[in-house]
């Protein structure tokens, strides 16, 4: 990344301000996509959820709360972090209206320099937000504020695809201008900081349900293609062209 990190944060910032301030300016155009990812959605909040009871769960990028409501409810002691002020002010207003959610604090904070002891977590989590960083920035201390034995799980967007690129340059206006869906040299950096590293592929002939999904019936396609999808993500070079990872870290390497 070769912007200056004030300009790339400042940059970011005012995006997603922006996209808080008016919701609509992305949804019309990404919904579409965003309902066919139901399934790893689901494994991420299965993986959560079995890890999160009693724990001092870390949620990256939280926005307007994402799952930190439901890791509070679970019993998790959730500190969500945003650098979008715009996000922090409708999570913090959400929670004071649902109200009985005191074990969540809300607080904004650049994610590539955080302002948290070594070992403060039991678990950190984020979804579509490492590919807005300096990823090994983010690694960094990522590893620096996980507990030992403690674990890390992030859904991310891949970048190799060509045809969801061909939809990414067309519509530039859903993005901000330093994101940087990760590609297969990324993954490859969890590797040098973290002893194991689970990935697991979702979404390429699923994309193919995107018309679709409004329509009667589309669940059963979606989960025909998602079928099919496990057997194309046996061979390599198909798991490099899906649309997002979910990637697990843990045992940190010293």
């Amino acid at each position: 990344m070769n912007k200056p990190v004030k300009d790339r944060i400042r940059h970011e910032k005012a995006f997603y301000n922006s996209c808080y301030a008016d919701p609509f300016l992305r949804s019309n155009k990404v919904n579409r996509f965003y309902r066919l990812n139901q399934s790893v959605q689901d494994e991420y909040r299965r993986i959560l959820l079995e890890n999160c009871l009693d724990a001092k769960v870390l949620e990256y990028g939280c926005g307007t709360g994402s799952y930190a409501f439901e890791l509070a409810k679970a019993g998790a002691k959730v500190t969500a972090i945003d650098i979008s002020s715009m996000a922090l002010n409708i999570a913090r207003a959400r929670a004071t209206e649902l109200g009985g959610y005191n074990n969540i604090i809300f607080k904004k904070m650049n994610a590539e320099k955080m302002d948290f002891d070594d070992a403060s977590f039991d678990l950190i989590c984020g979804t579509g937000i490492l590919h807005h960083l300096d990823l090994v920035k983010a690694i960094l201390e990522i590893k620096r504020i996980l507990k030992p034995g403690a674990k890390a799980i992030f859904i991310e967007p891949l970048g190799h695809n060509i045809f969801i690129n061909i939809f990414r340059r067309f519509t530039p206006e859903i993005r901000s201008v330093d994101e940087h869906p990760l590609l297969e040299n990324d993954i490859s950096k969890f590797k040098y900081h973290f002893k194991d590293v689970k990935t697991n592929y979702y979404y390429l002939s699923g994309l193919l349900a995107a018309p679709f999904v409004s329509l009667a019936g589309s669940n059963y396609l979606m989960h025909l293609l998602e079928s099919l999808d496990r057997l194309l993500f046996t061979i390599p070079f198909l798991r490099r062209q899906a649309w997002q990872v979910l990637i697990e870290l843990s045992n940190p390497i010293i």
